[in-house]
This record gives C-alpha cells, sequence and structure tokens, in this order.
C-alpha cells in the first residue's frame, strides 16, 4: 500500500531521516471479522514526531498499541531500530519505549516523585539514582522538584499531571515514545502551552514520537509529518503538514483538514524575507514586538493583532532585516498556497 498518498508527498519524503519505526502490511482484524487496521505500510525517521489523525475508530490507537505490543497485530511486521518487536519479550520492549496515555495513569497513593522514580526502579537503579533521574525530568518538565516532588496527583492540575506523565515516560531516557491523546484531557489554553512545552523537549531531546490525536489543528502544530487514518484502518495519507494541507490526496483528507485549510497554512508556513518590507521610514510607533524570521506567518499574525500595529518587525539574530505587514502575510500565504 502506498502510504505517502500522492506523488508530492513522495518527494518530500524521500528527504526523511533513516526510519526508526517500520511497519510493513500490517493489520488488526478482530474474532468478529471487524478490520480495525488494514494493510498498513508506515515509518517513523529517526528523531520524527509524527501525528496519527482520524474520526473515531479509524484505528489509529490500534496501531499505536501494536507498536508497543499492547496489542497483537493479525498480520505484517513491526520493527524499531531494525528489531522485529513480535521477536522480543514483550515486557522488556516496553522498558525500553516511553508511553504516555491521555487519563496519565500515575499511581494515585505514591507522591509524584516517587512516580517519577518507578521505571529507574525497574530497571535496578539505586533510590538515590533514581530520585536525582526523578528531579532532573521534574525540572526538564517545568515542575520544580522543590514544589512538586512530595505533592500527591490529586494536588495537581490536569496540566501538572500531564507533565509528570511525560516525565515518567522519560526516564529511562527511551529512544522512542508513544503518546496517545496526551493533551486531550485539559482545556484549550492548557493544551496549546503542553504543545509548546512538549515541542521545545523534543528539539532539545530529539525522541522518535508517534502522537495520537483526533485534532487536525494539534497533528499540523505539532507533527514533522501526519498519518491520516479513514473509516475501516485504511492509512488515506501521510506527508508533512504543509503537504497535507496543500495537496490533500482525496475528498476524505480534503473534508478531513477542513475548508480552512488554507487558514492552516499559517501555522506551518515560515517568514519569507521576500515578503518583507524596508525598516526605511517607518515610524518606531507603528512597530510591535519584534519576532524572528524563522517565526511562522501565524506567530506574525498573531503578534500584529495582539499589538494592533499595522506592522510587525522581523530580526535575524540581533539585527533587523525587515518589517512584515498584513499585505505581506496575504501575499506569502498566496504564495505558499500557489506552490
Amino acid at each position: 500500500m502506498d502510504v505517502t498518498g500522492s506523488p508530492d508527498a513522495r518527494a518530500s519524503d524521500r528527504s526523511a531521516p533513516e526510519p526508526m519505526i517500520r511497519l510493513r502490511g500490517v493489520g488488526k482484524t478482530y474474532a468478529d471479522g471487524t478490520v480495525a487496521v488494514h494493510e498498513l505500510d508506515l515509518e517513523v525517521g529517526r528523531g520524527e514526531l509524527v501525528c496519527l489523525v482520524g474520526p473515531s475508530g479509524c484505528g489509529k490507537s490500534t496501531t499505536l498499541k501494536m507498536i508497543n505490543r499492547l496489542i497483537e497485530p493479525t498480520t505484517g511486521t513491526i520493527e524499531i531500530d531494525g528489531r522485529d518487536v513480535t521477536a522480543q519479550d514483550p515486557v522488556e520492549l516496553r522498558r525500553g519505549i516511553g508511553y504516555v496515555i491521555q487519563q496519565v495513569g500515575l499511581f494515585p497513593h505514591q507522591k509524584i516523585v516517587t512516580n517519577v522514580m518507578t521505571v529507574p526502579l525497574l530497571y535496578g537503579e539505586s533510590r538515590a539514582k533514581a530520585r536525582a533521574r526523578a528531579h532532573e525530568l521534574m525540572d526538564l518538565v517545568g515542575l520544580d522538584p522543590a514544589t512538586y516532588a512530595d505533592r500527591y496527583p490529586h494536588q495537581l492540575s490536569g496540566g501538572e499531571q500531564q507533565r509528570v506523565g511525560v516525565a515518567r515516560a522519560l526516564a529511562a531516557d527511551p529512544p522512542v515514545l508513544l503518546m496517545d491523546e496526551p493533551f486531550g484531557a485539559v482545556d484549550p489554553v492548557v493544551r496549546v502551552r503542553l504543545q509548546d512545552e512538549f515541542l521545545r523537549l523534543q528539539h532539545e531531546l530529539g525522541k522518535t514520537v508517534v502522537l495520537v490525536t483526533h485534532d487536525i489543528d494539534e497533528a499540523v502544530r505539532m507533527g514533522d509529518r501526519v498519518a491520516i487514518f479513514a473509516g475501516g484502518g485504511r492509512l488515506a495519507q501521510y506527508a508533512s503538514p504543509a503537504d497535507l494541507l496543500g495537496r490533500p490526496a482525496d475528498d476524505f483528507v480534503s473534508d478531513f483538514v477542513g475548508s480552512t485549510r488554507g487558514l492552516r497554512r499559517l501555522a506551518v508556513t515560515p517568514i519569507d524575507p521576500a515578503h518583507l518590507e524596508p525598516l526605511d521610514g517607518v515610524r518606531t510607533g507603528d512597530l510591535g514586538a519584534a519576532i524572528d524570521v524563522a517565526s511562522t506567518l501565524e506567530e506574525a499574525l498573531a503578534v500584529l493583532l495582539r499589538d494592533d500595529k499595522p506592522m510587525v518587525a522581523v530580526k535575524q539574530g540581533a539585527q533587523f532585516v525587515g518589517v512584515l505587514t498584513p499585505n505581506g502575510i496575504h501575499r506569502a500565504l498566496r504564495a505558499s498556497l500557489a506552490e
């Protein structure tokens, strides 16, 4: 089965990194004849963050659980770093894979530090080393150990509990991280903050991540590549967010990403210096907060709206390189769509 969904998507995938996870002809059919996943071919590059998205019952969570053998595939092969997962002891396999779920799954009777220490202790680490590792990870996810280490899960907000879940999944320093609707149970404002925090962590740690979501905006915002599943466990398209929004493979994908996919491209389209205007003659009072040239059009538009200014200054390092106006954003978006 062609996993890319379109020739253009295949062209972009040629630059993908070396595969870390490879699924070949993977299927799952239950005893009653229900097909959850159909002949799935999918590769996730080393260090990539790939989002699986689609309607309820399309097979995305089943696919995730087959990777760590919480569900056994009916057909096909699954490899992680070149090794067939079905040839490995499932308990040992799971110890080498971080797993984060929407319900977090923290032990309610244990303190936060003890929850994070669980996996290192299973690996035989001393309590002192496991505690030090737990404190390090709590710092990493933005939870001050001095404040949170001795609290219990019920004393934390939903967003804080999700951070603990991520810290615990990272405790054994796994190369692969599986995440099933990790931000789905929190309110929209907290969700965006958690997404930002996780993207920061991913940039720093470079894990290979497979993330299941039902939210196309989350998938486009976070994924290096996005796999859209259709009914019957069929993979409809697998491509970069820009390719997905610009060239839907079929009517199902087009309907799923929605009629506003042009606006969604703001989030995946970087600023092009060609669409900037010179600083010459611009009054300082016309400028809002400066943004980096590596920002997206969405970030530029957000600053314009927040500061209620007619333009935003763009800089590269410490040097200002021009200003971006609403007309410039419009031209850049039209150029992106035309490509």
